[in-house]
């Protein structure tokens, strides 16, 4: 039964794996976005991350985790005979089946090899793979899964060095964990928070057999050596040489632990209370099975790399929910099921329903017309000039080389009224009404990306148009939720959910202003 279960729920994370859901981001800009201007040279946008002074991002971890796909994908193609580059659309769902597949077999592998009670086991596997997060976070490109994934590995390698007696096998999987501990430093400077209780496991048995510390120190030392060695050559202009790797090194986590540890840094990006991981962002990401942390805990060395984890993460003041993605399996696997039939049957049914709420808001809704709209711009002939409102900006590298002709303009938090001046200074001129479905044939358009819900935008999209521009709707996208549009405090609960629910989707208009009016618009209120 619980096989057919699992194959179940395997299908349900393949289907949420092949939505275009949006949940944030990074999970383009610290990924997949730097790797393909790199192997298909496309123009793409560089986050301040890998453009400043002293970049916070590695990109040694990218290559193998993206790289090589898309190398593997260039090269089948070239093989097949085809002209040009693969298109980037098929590059973004490849990925997602790639992650979807790291996310079952290696972080379902991990749990099996970990947990040595046969029906506990069964029952962490099925709880992981019924989680919305399994269904979504994790078959996302986010740095956060593949913190995951290295997490729960680097617990199976202790388990393996400390309960393997064999003296050759011990330092085999000793210069494994140190390779997989330097790839999870490079890919996140918080991972190292999760080892901090499994990793005293360690302390006796490098003691007792030396050999295994020194292959931990040559197989880290090697790795770090490449990662170093790969990031200062992205980030430096020019040959590298051994002067420049001993002189002038690029070491992505020292500049990440840096500016992490300065409070007006993290003021950029939001401050959040010490509490914000416990009381708010585990629930988010548990739901139900938050309780039974506290009430049926199962206590494992699974459980206090999570506490320990959570511990430090608390210790930042910026607290994003997707930071805890490495607690979700340890924390999941480390509880026990009502033991009362009828409290059982209460708790899983409140299981289910919120992991099938979260899983179609996340998995299929949230910001789910940003990637097919993207592709509906590479699309357009006449498309040169693209503004984005309360939106999350959108993936530059999926234009299909449509970028090198295309502006993407992000105003994602800008006032509608000073949106509506940038866009009429950016308007192209409307053509007379007997031919203005014919865009095709016109070598530069402009076009609004707006989610429906954008109230604001009602006035301006009349048959006569308002203030000199005139608005065409060419595209629309009804699968789109946006949820950084909430405004109980104007609007009241019910007509916020009214307005966002009720008018979902996302809408692409060519704009065109009439060509002799003055610019300036005079705009209602917002």
């Amino acid at each position: 039964m619980w096989r057919r279960a699992y194959l179940f729920l395997l299908l349900v994370r393949l289907y949420f794996a092949l939505s275009p859901s949006y949940l944030h981001p990074d999970e383009n800009f610290q990924g997949p976005e730097v790797i393909a201007g790199q192997i298909f040279s496309y123009p793409v946008k560089l986050t301040w991350e890998f453009t400043s002074e002293n970049p916070i991002r590695s990109v040694f971890p990218l290559w193998p985790v993206y790289g090589l796909p898309m190398l593997l994908l260039k090269w089948l193609w070239i093989e097949q005979g085809n002209d040009g580059d693969i298109s980037p659309i098929a590059v973004f769902w490849t990925l997602r089946v790639l992650m979807f597949s790291l996310s079952f077999v290696l972080e379902d592998w991990a749990l099996h090899e970990l947990i040595p009670s046969a029906r506990h086991r069964k029952l962490a596997v099925i709880l992981v793979a019924s989680s919305y997060v399994s269904w979504t976070y994790q078959t996302h490109t986010f740095s956060n899964s593949i913190e995951t994934l290295a997490v729960v590995w680097s617990l199976v390698l202790i388990q393996r060095i400390v309960g393997n007696k064999k003296r050759r096998s011990s330092v085999v999987a000793s210069a494994l964990l140190a390779s997989v501990v330097v790839f999870g430093i490079f890919n996140r400077i918080t991972f190292p928070a999760f080892l901090l209780i499994p990793g005293l496991r360690l302390i006796p048995h490098v003691i007792k057999k030396p050999l295994s510390l020194v292959s931990m120190v040559l197989s880290g030392g090697l790795t770090a050596f490449v990662a170093i060695y790969l990031d200062t050559t992205f980030y430096t202009d020019g040959p590298v040489t051994w002067s420049t790797l001993f002189n002038h090194p690029i070491i992505t986590p020292l500049n990440n632990l840096t500016y992490n540890l300065s409070t007006s840094n993290l003021a950029q990006h939001g401050l959040h209370p010490y509490y914000q991981h416990i009381l708010f962002n585990l629930p988010q990401l548990l739901g139900p099975a938050a309780v039974l942390l506290f009430v049926e805990p199962h206590l494992s060395l699974r459980l206090y790399s999570a506490i320990s984890g959570i511990f430090v993460l608390s210790i930042f003041q910026h607290q994003e929910a997707r930071f805890l993605l490495p607690t979700i399996p340890l924390l999941l696997s480390s509880v026990n099921l009502p033991k009362n039939r009828t409290h059982l049957r209460i708790w899983a049914g409140l299981w289910i329903a919120f992991n099938a709420v979260f899983g179609i808001l996340m998995g299929i809704y949230h910001q789910g017309g940003v990637v097919p709209t993207q592709v509906f711009l590479s699309n357009q002939p006449d498309a040169t000039t693209a503004v984005w409102w309360k939106t999350y900006s959108p993936p530059i590298w999926l234009l299909n080389g449509k970028n090198e002709v295309l502006t993407s303009h992000d105003m994602m938090g800008m006032p509608g009224p000073s949106m509506l001046s940038e866009l009429s200074a950016l308007a192209t001129c409307h053509l007379p009404p007997a031919n203005q479905t014919l865009y095709s044939k016109e070598k530069e358009g402009t076009y609004l990306i707006a989610p429906l819900s954008a109230t604001f935008l009602d006035s301006y999209l009349g048959k006569d148009g308002y203030g000199g521009l005139q608005f065409h709707e060419a595209w629309r996208y009804t699968q789109h939720l946006n949820l950084d549009d909430l405004d109980f405090g104007d609007d009241g609960v019910w007509n916020t959910l009214k307005r966002v629910i009720g008018r979902r989707g996302l809408a692409a208009w060519r704009v065109t202003r009439s060509c002799g009016q003055a610019q300036s618009l005079p705009i209602a209120d917002s």
